[in-house]
């Protein structure tokens, strides 16, 4: 028996309240997990049109905590991962946000991270953290305006006989 789904042409549920004018905080909570939701498939997937889309002109992206750089720019970012991520195989999860709607245009965010990398000769990395996020509403739209990555664990295995 097949799970009921949503029809892709199904628009997003909003919010029934009494809102501020401006916007509701739960309308723009659930844009944010779409917007992170594309985030995360967009990498996977390897889209990085798509990708460049999620974030702001100007995003700060911060990985120096997992060994990776600290990143200004959104098309500096996409560039670094299609050069890290070529060839790779990659899996990324984000569960329990934390979403705070800090204004009509900001808002801050917390996301538990699952992630497994295989890249091309067999090294694979499989790790979990949160990310500490910060969003701009741009046109309209959310978008990414920062991104630190915090690591619990990264374990990473070398190729078979390497």
């Amino acid at each position: 028996m097949s799970s009921p789904r949503r029809p892709a042409s199904s628009p997003i549920p909003t919010c029934r309240c009494r809102c501020p004018e401006g916007g509701c905080p739960v309308d723009d909570i659930e844009a944010i997990k779409q917007l992170k939701a594309r985030y995360f498939r967009t990498m996977d997937t390897k889209d990085w049109d798509g990708m460049r889309t999620v974030f702001t002109d100007g995003v700060v992206i911060d990985t120096t905590e997992s060994g990776g750089p600290a990143i200004a720019g959104a098309d500096e970012f996409v560039a670094f991962l299609r050069d890290t991520l070529s060839g790779a195989i990659t899996t990324h999860h984000g569960h329990m946000p934390e979403i705070d709607v800090t204004s009509a245009t900001t808002a801050t965010g917390i996301w538990a991270l699952h992630d497994v990398i295989k890249w091309p000769g067999g090294t694979r990395m499989e790790g979990s953290g949160h990310y500490h996020e910060t969003y701009e509403k741009v046109d309209g739209s959310w978008r990414i305006a920062s991104s630190t990555l915090t690591r619990l664990y990264m374990d990473v295995t070398p190729p078979a006989g390497g």
